[in-house]
């Protein structure tokens, strides 16, 4: 019976040391296992994956920024998401701004600011360009005079718009290379104002490439000299897709095969008009980073 009882408390010291080490296995493997929250792609100054801000918010916000840049050259984004976890926030905008390289390429003049709301967390970001005009302790500054009261009160386009303004007040006195202004377009209509050229090289360029390569190898050919162009003139990818798209159709029905029917091209005119005048060719698309470094400068807190 002694023997029994020893065993019986050796087998119940075994299986408490096994319980503890597995459940020690468990929390390292989901601490160091997690799956990493994806870094979304900043497509405009302002992203909000949370539904935070109305849409007249972020147009708001995001037309302040655009007209910032133009002016300054520096880039300032806003990113609101839900959670950064299993990350600290600052590990998850050091990933955010590496692959978004905001700000100019060797000036490094890019600021974001992030927001995870279930977490109550909030950083500011600053490129090392900017860490003298944005120092950590001014970037503290915002947090805990501006943003943190704010969204205490549930405020938070308030006390973003208002961060915003102290940022950009702080970098209007750094003094910084001069933005490179883009030549001005003949217009304001975008591809619009450049489209005669391009219906002219799609239709007689096309109708020689379907003589070479074919029916289909011709659209295909003449829808990506017709896409290159569009991105050359007007620096928007969506632009030039759907020029390509469309050079590459009407291409390929006919439309640049050199025989009768004007009055066809010019209805698909109408079509490429449409693409310059409308979504395609507003301000909203075309925005990236400009190759922008960061070192971990900035400041976060909670509220």
């Amino acid at each position: 019976m002694i023997a029994i009882a020893r065993a019986h408390r050796a087998m119940g010291r075994w299986t408490s040391t096994s319980i503890l080490l597995a459940l020690l296995f468990c929390v390292a493997r989901a601490a160091f296992g997690a799956e990493l929250a994806p870094v979304p792609q900043l497509q405009s100054p302002v992203t909000d994956l949370t539904g935070t801000l109305t849409a007249d918010q972020r147009n708001q916000l995001d037309q302040r920024l655009r007209a910032f840049e133009q002016e300054k050259g520096t880039q300032i984004a806003v990113l609101i998401v839900a959670s950064t976890q299993p990350e600290a926030i600052e590990q998850y905008s050091l990933r955010v701004v590496e692959a978004a390289k905001l700000g100019r390429s060797k000036i490094d003049d890019g600021i974001l600011l992030i927001v995870a709301r279930n977490d109550r967390a909030v950083r500011i970001e600053v490129g090392y360009g900017l860490e003298g005009a944005v120092p950590d302790v001014m970037a503290n500054r915002v947090i805990e005079q501006v943003i943190v009261p704010h969204f205490r009160a549930n405020d938070y386009y308030g006390g973003i718009n208002e961060a915003v303004t102290r940022l950009i007040a702080l970098v209007q006195g750094e003094p910084l290379p001069e933005p490179e202004r883009k030549p001005a377009m003949p217009s304001g209509q975008g591809i619009g104002s450049v489209l005669p050229v391009l219906l002219m090289l799609v239709f007689v360029g096309g109708a020689i490439l379907r003589g070479i390569f074919g029916s289909f190898g011709g659209a295909a050919v003449t829808g990506g000299i017709a896409g290159v162009i569009a991105w050359l003139l007007t620096s928007a990818t969506v632009v030039a897709f759907g020029a390509a798209a469309l050079a590459f159709i009407v291409t390929l029905l006919g439309g640049g095969s050199g025989g009768g029917g004007w009055s066809n091209r010019r209805g698909w005119g109408g079509g490429f008009g449409g693409f310059g005048g409308g979504g395609f060719g507003g301000g909203g698309g075309g925005w990236s980073g400009g190759g922008g470094s960061f070192g971990g400068g900035g400041a976060s807190g909670r509220w």
